[in-house]
């Protein structure tokens, strides 16, 4: 008897067992009885049949998926290397676990043809220059893809662009020419402003001799501060007039 009630307790205790699951909040379980979708449940307790009913989990968090980098030839014929990283969760777990096989997969294997596609299509400066551009294409695309598997896009960042090491020469180049035209432009519009500003002094200096004078001095005054041992400077005719004219 003894031995029965053993034999019992055991079949009672596997059968909770395989009948009580506990769902975490951020999981939904896929209830199939007899093959046939019966509903999503959780979080918390559920209660099955067993060898009557089958499970599957599935996780309602943001996924963060890295796509590999990807040999891409651009518009302007181009070979270079993209790499992105991509964040979805699923939305609808019903559509998740029956619409597709395995939606982390299809989700990374289309984002990897997405990027290429979308690369391919722009060229090299246009990939460089507009990066969150290309982001939210690729984005909308996917998102749009994955909405009959349940599963949401909610953003892509292409993470990594590699070029070739002639085209990362080429550009070094073209940096450097660009930062000297710049250097040059600013220089040639500091001279500019400069004669502007010397042309004005000798307007103003003409109309007032007087000014003229007072800055000789102050020129006088600056080259006595220095240490120099002899100073030549010619005498402007007006002061030699008018010490002539104090004279007599």
């Amino acid at each position: 008897m003894s031995l029965v009630l053993l034999f019992l307790v055991i079949i009672l205790i596997l059968f909770l067992q395989a009948s009580i699951k506990v769902i975490n909040e951020y999981e939904r379980a896929v209830v199939l009885r007899l093959g046939k979708f019966l509903a999503v449940k959780g979080p918390g307790l559920i209660i099955l049949i067993p060898v009557i009913d089958k499970m599957r989990k599935l996780d309602l968090r943001i996924v963060t998926l890295d796509v590999p980098p990807q040999e891409v030839i651009t518009r302007d014929n181009v070979s270079i290397r993209v790499s992105a990283v991509v964040y979805f969760r699923v939305l609808d777990p019903e559509k998740a676990f029956l619409q597709v096989e395995d939606y982390h997969y299809a989700t990374s294997q289309l984002a990897q043809t997405t990027l290429r596609s979308i690369c391919g299509q722009a060229e090299l400066d246009e990939i460089l220059a507009e990066r969150e551009k290309l982001n939210m294409k690729i984005q909308e695309i996917l998102d749009a893809d994955t909405e009959p598997w349940g599963v949401k896009v909610s953003k892509v960042e292409i993470k990594e662009i590699d070029l070739p090491e002639e085209m990362k020469r080429a550009m070094a180049k073209q940096a450097e020419a660009e930062r000297e035209r710049r250097a040059k432009i600013i220089n040639a519009e500091g001279e500019l402003q400069a004669a502007k500003t010397l042309l004005e002094a000798a307007q103003i200096m003409a109309q007032n001799p007087i000014t003229l004078q007072l800055r000789y001095l102050q020129t006088l005054t600056e080259i006595s501060t220095e240490k120099n041992s002899t100073i030549l400077f010619p005498l402007p005719l007006e002061i030699l007039r008018a010490l002539s004219g104090a004279s007599k």
